[in-house]
């Protein structure tokens, strides 16, 4: 990083529940259940770990870290929690608030995502809706790298390729090329698919096998049955196989055929209500021989 957080000593003080400002997190979805059970536990033995905030004014903050607690805290009506105070730029603010939610495991893919791209827009001072073309570019020149030794790369876009390396060491997590291969897709999944995935109800790798399904309906289908399921991914490419496999044509005649052995196999004459159905049919087929 270039800048450093400020380190201050973790000294919890107590402050005014409606002194704390929340601002955009990476994160999006709380599960209501876990959230539940962390009212719960704060009821019986109160708040144990402080929320991170960043002075604003006099007597305001802003939220960093302990979203969970803090919702929780308003749940449960308290007036004051407990805090410590850290000074920081919006840069480190995302970072921190990033790293908390990574290092609980509490981000989803989607969020994740969001998260490392709200963290390079700062960094670069770029809209966020930029940064993925701005990948993209960096992935499209390293796979032409024949090509670009022979072309000088303008210095701006050189530091911004050393930023956005800067920030995935710094984060840790994986390269950027993992990043703008494996996980920007994922921004561009049905809307249906996103849901789920941030809701936890399914990997992001099953998710997005089931998104290759262009039927809507098939899609929903099978998005459906694999959480309820919970379908392996081998399971799940089984399942597209046989959506995506054509029937092979067949004559008249040997559609006529397998379809005369399967209604003597069936036997419909013995259900007295199916075989009402099968009268009206013929009765159709009838009528259309008469025709001739």
């Amino acid at each position: 990083m270039q800048s450093q957080i400020r380190e201050t000593a973790n000294v919890a003080e107590w402050v005014s529940l409606m002194s704390i400002e929340t601002r955009k997190q990476p994160r999006h979805y709380f599960d209501p259940e876990k959230l539940e059970q962390l009212v719960h536990s704060i009821a019986q033995h109160g708040i144990l770990e402080p929320l991170l905030v960043r002075p604003l004014s006099a007597n305001k903050y802003e939220l960093v870290a302990g979203e969970r607690r803090y919702r929780a805290a308003l749940k449960l009506g308290m007036s004051q929690v407990p805090v410590v105070i850290r000074h920081m730029n919006d840069e480190e603010a995302i970072q921190l608030t990033l790293i908390e939610n990574l290092q609980r495991e509490d981000l989803n893919p989607i969020e994740e995502t969001e998260g490392v791209l709200q963290l390079l827009a700062c960094r670069l001072q770029m809209p966020p809706e930029a940064i993925p073309t701005l990948l993209y570019q960096m992935k499209n020149t390293l796979e032409k790298e024949a090509e670009a030794r022979n072309n000088v790369i303008p210095n701006s876009r050189f530091d911004r390729q050393q930023e956005i390396q800067s920030v995935f060491q710094d984060l840790g997590l994986m390269s950027w090329l993992s990043f703008t291969c494996n996980r920007l897709p994922l921004l561009n999944l049905p809307p249906e698919v996103l849901d789920a995935i941030r809701c936890g109800k399914i990997a992001y790798t099953k998710a997005r096998a089931i998104a290759r399904v262009k039927n809507e309906t098939q899609r929903q289908a099978l998005l459906d049955r694999a959480i309820k399921e919970n379908l392996s991914l081998s399971q799940i490419r089984a399942c597209i196989k046989k959506l995506e496999a054509k029937p092979e044509l067949q004559s008249p005649e040997v559609l006529l055929t397998n379809l005369h052995q399967r209604l003597l196999k069936a036997k419909l004459w013995e259900d007295p209500q199916r075989w009402t159905q099968v009268q009206a049919l013929l009765s159709q087929l009838e009528t259309l021989l008469e025709r001739e």
